[in-house]
């Protein structure tokens, strides 16, 4: 099944907020060596990130939990979506998040849930088959755009169980500000316990969508059981082909048992197709083992070959991304625009350990094959933040030095109590270029005199506030320090 908490600040109420926010500020620097080119909204398509795109962990702030089973989608516009597994409990309907970015994949916001409940037909597709249990959220989404429709597919399941089934709903556009936005519901796509493959077992969740060379669409889908299939899909409709089932291939086995495999998604670049897949537990909080492996191969359907040469189908799989620093069980992963999304468990969250968070890596690329960074450094402030004195309106730029690996992501803080509390700026967040980064107040004068300034420096491996500096406004006729 695809599936820390580092919660944007909400900015302290009373008269500095209302001053801060009635001025006008800009950060100096929005995006850091980490950052990604915006690319087009296909998903599985060929890789358009631009080959000099920094390579390596991407920092994220604000709105990032909890996140499972992140479907990126980077789209034309610039924005970078993500979809999600839906909350437990039925929290919030339990169907399918929604999360957005506009500064690079840098700041994420929460933008809701696609329905408000759980299509009526699953709960009675699920009352009426063995035990009644109903699936308490919806699982895994996969988005795709094909000839200017989204086709947005989703899972229901019964957890630990091979009862399920995968659905699809689709979309004209993928702004909720649209006037024409609406996810139409369509029904379900293909539904286990079923044979597949010539009387194999499967479990018909993770959907993970290609076209191969010839335009013809395929679903990856499989977890547990037998592993993971490709059936033939057909459009305009997104649903399976005539005896896609029968004619299924086989793509991973892991050999093992259990055959802790899920989570296909296979990403086209450079003419060769590229299979990821999660190996291992997932959903177990600290204690899960999920990890990302990877195989290629010149045709859609296979056969996909580990940097061995082993056949993905008969045990093989390189491992990609594991578990590394605070990043615990990263997996549920998809691509889009050369940036490989995951969840992880996050073991620097102080106050929910183990939290479900967002992941992202821009994808390196050796001999072929996809890298990643997993180096492990801490957020660590270089040097802090230098009082500012200025006159009158002129500007006043705070700048902090900084290092880590991911490059870190900067925030501000203010304080206008000399330091008994503390407030977000209502200024973006920035990663870091070339270990600085600032923010500049482009009216100072409009702020009251002794005003303190943070900044707060955070990767995936922790956090560090830097020592304050101080605002000082003088008058145009005394002199500065």
């Amino acid at each position: 099944m695809r599936r820390s908490l580092r919660q944007a600040r909400a900015a302290a109420a009373g008269v500095l907020t209302t001053v801060l926010l009635g001025a006008s500020l800009v950060a100096a620097t929005t995006v850091g060596p980490a950052t990604a080119t915006p690319g087009a909204a296909e998903r599985g398509g060929h890789d358009s990130s631009a080959s000099s795109a920094p390579t390596g962990g991407l920092s994220v702030t604000g709105e990032t939990s909890p996140v499972h089973d992140p479907a990126l989608v980077v789209d034309d516009d610039g924005t970078w979506r993500v979809y999600t597994t839906g909350l437990v409990n039925r929290e919030k309907g339990g169907t399918i998040q929604m999360w957005s970015s506009h500064d690079d994949g840098v700041t994420w916001a929460y933008d809701g849930t696609i329905w408000d409940e759980i299509p009526a037909w699953i709960d009675e597709r699920f009352a009426a088959d063995g035990d009644g249990v109903l699936p308490d959220n919806l699982w895994a989404p996969e988005v795709y755009e094909h000839d200017g429709t989204y086709y947005l597919y989703y899972s229901a399941s019964r957890f630990g169980t091979n009862t399920s089934v995968t659905a699809l709903a689709t979309n004209t556009t993928l702004d909720p500000a649209d006037p024409d936005y609406a996810w139409v519901d369509q029904g379900p796509v293909i539904s286990s316990p079923n044979d597949i493959a010539g009387g194999k077992t499967f479990n018909a969740i993770d959907a993970g969508i290609v076209e191969g060379a010839d335009g013809t669409p395929y679903m990856a889908i499989g977890s547990y059981w037998y592993g993971v299939f490709l059936v033939e899909l057909e459009w305009p409709s997104g649903k399976l082909a005539d005896g896609a089932l029968e004619n299924a291939t086989h793509l991973v086995d892991r050999m093992m048992a259990g055959n802790p495999v899920e989570a296909p998604y296979v990403y086209e670049r450079d003419g060769w197709y590229y299979l990821f897949v999660s190996f291992d537990r997932c959903c177990q909080g600290l204690d899960s083992t999920y990890q990302v492996a990877v195989g290629r191969s010149r045709d859609v359907a296979g056969p996909y070959l580990d940097q061995d040469g082993r056949d993905m189908a008969d045990g093989g799989g390189t491992v990609l991304l594991s578990s590394h620093g605070a990043v615990v069980g990263p997996g549920g992963q998809s691509v889009s625009d050369g940036v490989l999304a995951f969840h992880y468990y996050d073991a620097a969250n102080a106050e929910i350990p183990g939290f479900p968070t967002l992941g992202l890596q821009r994808l390196g690329w050796e001999d072929g094959w996809p890298v990643v960074d997993q180096t492990v450094e801490e957020p660590v402030v270089t040097a802090d933040p230098r009082d500012v004195t200025v006159r009158g309106n002129r500007p006043a730029t705070f700048e902090v030095e900084v290092s880590g690996t991911p490059v870190p992501v900067v925030t501000w803080e203010v304080s206008d109590d000399d330091g008994d509390t503390w407030s977000a700026a209502p200024v973006g967040a920035t990663r870091a270029v070339d270990g600085t980064a600032r923010w500049t107040l482009k009216h100072a004068g409009r702020e009251p005199d002794g005003l303190l300034v943070r900044a707060v420096v955070a990767n995936a491996h922790g956090e560090a506030r830097s020592e304050a500096a101080q605002l000082d406004v003088v008058s145009p006729g005394r002199p500065t320090r």
